[in-house]
């Protein structure tokens, strides 16, 4: 044991070293492909080697094409920083290696999902009868409450899913504003479902309501309409109270993407933007986005857990499982994974961190930052800023797409700060979302300052 002690601390060591740099490193690494894989690979040799010599290797040629996302200058796509409490729980859930798919394998895992999930719950607004479950990201999510909804509209109308599989099945028919995340889609692919039929948005991307109505009316069996709090170029938020009495009126299951929109819920400054968001069915949002808990950490809530359960779970004549008389949890019965890592262990500290006020703190602080960018970005002559800044996220563009293209290259490359670009009805545009905990108003500065002439 002296030696695995002595190589945690080498690895803790390290770690300190990298997080140390991350304020003065370039954002986005100067490396190219090949030097990387010239550099870490080559074939694997035939005998051991001393795991401090694998671990230093690692961490001093691996560093070279690490992205320094934890950064407050970075704003690229939707990705967080890690709370220090939430990586040190995360590293501890690695030491315990722990199975959280069944109670007798992990009781504290078991019980920590408990928890969370009632944190999360009420945190949210969300019906506190609703169940939970812990997977990788919003795609899984998807994934898990869109086969809760399958189940659950089939059985309306007598036909049992689980037994029976798709074929000769009643179709279901899948709305989805026409801006809504390609996660869903891959979602219903990965189901049988098929391609969504759109519903006309407005310019931020919101659902429209009237148009939903026509779809709903044109629709015929079973339906799922699947709505979004957070659209990913503007951050706009979908009418949820509007869409949640069309959905009600029509018997469709209401389906939310709240990959990070979800977290407004958490803040009293925000949570009228999500007016609504009880009523629906399912929910995702992930807490590697603003929570700042690390990779992979995505939550999913139906508001049917038998329905939800039914889906999910799996019975085996090994396994010692919980019956209905024990009142434990097994964690496969919620997500579409069999074994899996314990990754609620940092959404717990992170949450057990920051608190109530906390989390209102950090969503808040992120959303002020993203207008003060969008007012110093506008203030810069030839940019034009393409959303409402509701959230955190930040829309604009110069007057042709090849300025637009040229001057974000220019920025990514000078790695002062980093973020990414998108196309907007078929035009170069440049996004910035700010999710990160250590992102600061000197942060935006340098943002500012980089596209300045």
């Amino acid at each position: 044991m002296t030696e695995a002690r002595d190589l945690l601390k080498l690895t803790a060591s390290l770690a300190a070293e990298y997080l140390e740099s991350v304020p003065t490193r370039s954002v986005f690494p100067a490396v190219e492909h090949d030097e990387l894989l010239a550099a870490l690979g080559g074939p694997l040799q035939d005998e051991p080697i001393d795991p401090v010599q694998v671990i230093t290797e690692l961490a001093n040629t691996a560093d070279r094409g690490i992205v320094a996302s934890g950064s407050g200058g970075y704003f690229g796509f939707v990705i967080g920083g890690t709370l220090p409490a939430a990586m040190a729980a995360d590293w501890l859930t690695s030491t315990w290696d722990q199975n959280a798919g069944l109670y007798v394998c992990s009781p504290a895992a078991s019980v920590v999902e408990e928890i969370t999930e009632r944190w999360l719950l009420d945190l949210f607004g969300l019906p506190p009868q609703a169940s939970a479950g812990f997977v990788t990201g919003t795609q899984m999510a998807h994934v898990t409450a869109l086969a809760a909804a399958r189940l659950h509209v089939l059985e309306r109308v007598d036909w049992d899913v689980g037994r029976d599989g798709l074929t000769g099945a009643p179709r279901v028919t899948v709305l989805m504003g026409e801006r809504g995340h390609v996660t869903i889609n891959r979602a219903l692919r990965l189901l049988g479902l098929g391609a969504p039929t759109p519903v006309a948005s407005d310019g931020e991307g919101r659902m429209i309501p009237d148009a939903l109505a026509r779809a709903l009316a044109a629709a015929s069996g079973p339906t799922i309409v699947c709505a979004q709090l957070g659209e990913v170029n503007t951050g706009a938020m979908d009418p949820l109270a509007a869409i949640a009495d069309l959905c009600e009126g029509a018997g469709a299951w209401l389906h939310v993407d709240g990959a990070f929109g979800l977290w407004a819920a958490a803040t009293p400054a925000l949570r009228h933007l999500t007016t609504g968001c009880e009523r629906a069915d399912s929910w995702t949002t992930d807490a590697h986005k603003w929570l700042n808990a690390p990779y992979d950490s995505g939550i999913v809530f139906c508001a049917h857990p038998e329905s939800h359960r039914r889906a999910m779970t799996v019975q085996a004549a090994y396994l010692e499982q919980a019956d209905d008389a024990q009142p434990v949890r097994d964690g496969f019965d919620w997500t579409p994974e069999f074994s899996r890592r314990a990754r609620v262990f940092p959404i717990y500290a992170a949450l057990r961190t920051l608190g109530r006020s906390g989390v209102a703190q950090l969503i808040d602080r992120s959303c002020r930052l993203a207008r003060l960018a969008a007012d110093g970005l506008c203030a810069i002559p030839g940019i034009e800023l393409l959303n409402e800044v509701v959230l955190n996220q930040v829309l604009f563009r110069f007057a042709d797409d090849a300025q637009t293209d040229a001057t974000l290259a220019d920025v990514q490359r000078a790695g002062g700060v980093w973020l990414s670009g998108t196309k907007v009805d078929g035009r170069a545009a440049i996004r910035l979302s700010v999710s990160n905990w250590q992102t600061t108003e000197d942060d935006i500065g340098r943002l500012v300052a980089a596209f300045t002439p």
